[in-house]
Parts: structure tokens; sequence; C-alpha cells
């Protein structure tokens, strides 16, 4: 993924300002496990992430985006197998999750009794949303941590989401560091969310980015679309 990193003004100045490359991922990582919040680009919008095992980092992402706590947020890992550490995953066809991610996709699945996420990220709800982004450096970063990300838009809560590092340039002092990927090619329209919870049943519950190709995808492993009323 390009990248451009120069003098950059803000609140932050140009020090905590990084390229998005694998050279500062162990820094990342640290500032992750100190229970810091970062900036960083994913295939599709800049996104803040924190451990998602972070109570305090977790809140304080709620607090940076003034989002409402009973707002879920959805985590990152680094690969497709580590989905089921945190998420039912038996009940779907074989190499389904495969052939979605890495991707534009958020799959939504049950957390289930074996899960090792902490209880205090969503409380209250028994689905997850997970994410594997096609992007090589959180995908370094989230498997470097030796946890799951929690992952949610760069930008205040309601406000158009950010594509570029300047879009929350207002947002910087709340990170740790900014990673900079340069302008994403993707627009504005995030990722793909689908629900997955039941057994050959789909239920897309945001288009996002990749709905088309997200859809043939799951027909070409024969589930079927829930289409009873939430």
């Amino acid at each position: 993924m390009a990248w451009k990193c120069g003098a950059m003004a803000g609140p932050l100045g140009p020090s905590l300002v990084r390229p998005a490359t694998e050279e500062f991922t162990k820094e990342a990582i640290t500032a992750l496990r100190a229970g810091k919040v970062i900036a960083v680009p994913t295939d599709t919008l800049y996104g803040f992430a924190c451990d998602a095992c972070s109570l305090g980092a977790v809140n304080r992402i709620y607090d940076i985006k003034g989002r409402q706590y009973t707002s879920p947020l959805a985590i990152c890992v680094g690969d497709v197998h580590d989905i089921g550490k945190f998420a039912v995953t038996d009940h779907l066809p074989h190499r389904l999750l495969d052939n979605l991610l890495p991707g534009p996709v958020t799959v939504v699945l049950r957390r289930g009794d074996s899960s090792i996420l902490e209880k205090s990220l969503n409380p209250g709800l028994n689905s997850i949303g997970v994410r594997v982004p096609d992007s090589n450096f959180i995908r370094l970063i989230a498997r470097g941590s030796g946890s799951a990300l929690a992952l949610t838009s760069a930008n205040l809560s309601g406000k158009p989401s950010s594509v570029d590092i300047k879009d929350f340039e207002n947002l910087w002092e709340h990170c740790a560091y900014v990673y900079d990927g340069g302008v994403l090619p993707s627009g504005r329209a995030g990722s793909t969310v689908v629900d997955l919870t039941s057994m050959g049943k789909y239920k897309i519950l945001r288009p996002g980015s990749a709905a088309v190709e997200t859809i043939e995808v799951l027909q070409r492993h024969s589930l079927i679309e829930d289409k009873v009323a939430s």
C-alpha cells in the first residue's frame, strides 16, 4: 500500500505520525499492549484500534469517538484461522471464511462459551463482528499483539468516515500514534457486514463496499438469505 509521510502539522506534530510500514509494527504492538489507542489504515477506511481485552483502552475509543457505550465494536484478527478463538465457526460451510477473508467484510458470529474474548467488550451481546482486513500492516500488528484488536472507524460518531489521516486530524491528539497509509482508494462505504450466526443462512446488515462479491460467495456455499425482519 502506498503511503505519504512528511512534516505534518497538527496536535501530534510530525514525530508521532508514522508510515504504515512493517518497520513500525513493533512500536505499534508495544503501544497496544500498554493500553493505548492507535490509528491505522485498513482495506476500507482508517480506524482506531486498541487491545480488545483492555477495558480501559476500549472505553478510550468510545470517548474519542463520542460514541454510545451500547454501540458494539468489531474486532480484528491477523488470520482467518484465528477467528475460532473468539467466535463460533463450526456451523459454517468448509472454507467459507477463507473465501470471504481477508477482505472488506465484517462477519458477525456468536461468541460462544469457548470465546477467549473479554466479557467487558460489548457486554450483553452474544455475537461479535470480526474483521481480517486485506491490509498487511494491521494484520501484522494483530498477529504480534497476541490478542484481538478492537476496531472502529477513525471519526467522530455520526461524522463521515476517514480515507485520509487529514480527515480526522482533530482527533490525532488522542492517539499514541497515527499510521499513514496514504489516501485509501475504496471510498467511504466501509466493510460489508454480514450476519452468519444462523446455520445455513446469512443476513446483510450493511451493504458496504463488497456486497455483491460477498453475496456471490455466500450463495456459492449454499447459504440462503434470512429475510425475517429483525
